[in-house]
């Protein structure tokens, strides 16, 4: 594969099912288990848990065989999962997903306030921005602090009240399809990315003292560089697209 050919440089979701498909097939596998297990249970506080429980063995792994890259693009699977797997039992089972999903219910309706009006933190960067610095800033510490063990879950928490919002507005839509793809916005897309990248190699410091592993901290600070710009690209086009993107989203449901 040609060098810069992926996100990251060799960075590549179809890489890794080619070159590792027992894993890539066991980490999803495991994703959508860790929803069924959740519904079974129906604790909303352990979803996360259990949602980061499918990923964190094979992440570890990873890091302990002193593949840091291969460690990121395994969450970032985990974290394509998670987005297909709460927005299609959203899109199928609001109602339930909104029980379950910690701060489901409250997210959706903002959103959907958003779509509706145009008003809402979502197009507003005095809002947002603060929004995002601090879901970011306790993102790292718990990274850091935990070896990722409180930040994964942290992220399963974002993603799944996401996937809430995405399923429920293509619920509610004339073209469920097309909706489904234009809720997750690129903007939270790249954020979500850059999230995953700061999530693996934060954790890297107190996993390696535990598991007594070597880290490549030179790759690993040109993947937080990566993950950084990642996360002001998510801020800029939120700014410039947001309303652009509300005016598309409503057209395209038909209310």
């Amino acid at each position: 594969m040609p060098e810069g050919a992926c996100l990251f440089g060799n960075l590549c979701l179809l890489g890794v099912l080619c070159a590792d498909p027992m894993a890539a097939i066991a980490v999803v596998a495991a994703t959508i288990l860790s929803y069924a297990i959740g519904w079974a249970i129906g604790i909303p506080v352990l979803l996360p848990f259990l949602n980061t429980a499918a990923s964190f063995p094979f992440m570890v792994l990873a890091l302990r065989q002193g593949q840091l890259r291969l460690a990121v693009v395994r969450m970032l699977l985990w974290a394509l999962a998670m987005a297909v797997t709460a927005s299609l039992w959203s899109f199928a089972r609001p109602a339930a997903t909104g029980a379950l999903f910690l701060r489901g219910e409250p997210y959706r309706a903002e959103m959907f306030e958003w779509v509706l009006t145009g008003r809402g933190a979502e197009s507003t960067p005095s809002q947002f921005i603060p929004q995002q610095a601090g879901h970011a800033a306790i993102f790292s510490a718990l990274a850091l602090a935990t070896g990722g063990a409180l930040a994964m879950p942290m992220g399963a928490v974002l993603m799944n009240y996401m996937g809430h919002y995405v399923g429920s507005l293509a619920a509610a839509s004339r073209r469920p399809a097309i909706t489904m793809v234009l809720a997750w916005h690129p903007w939270a897309v790249i954020r979500v990315i850059g999230f995953v990248v700061i999530g693996v190699v934060l954790s890297a410091p107190l996993l390696s003292r535990v598991f007594r592993f070597r880290v490549d901290w030179a790759e690993g600070r040109r993947l937080l560089l990566w993950a950084g710009l990642a996360l002001v690209a998510d801020i800029v086009l939120k700014a410039l697209f947001a309303p652009a993107w509300q005016r598309l989203l409503l057209r395209v449901l038909g209310w």
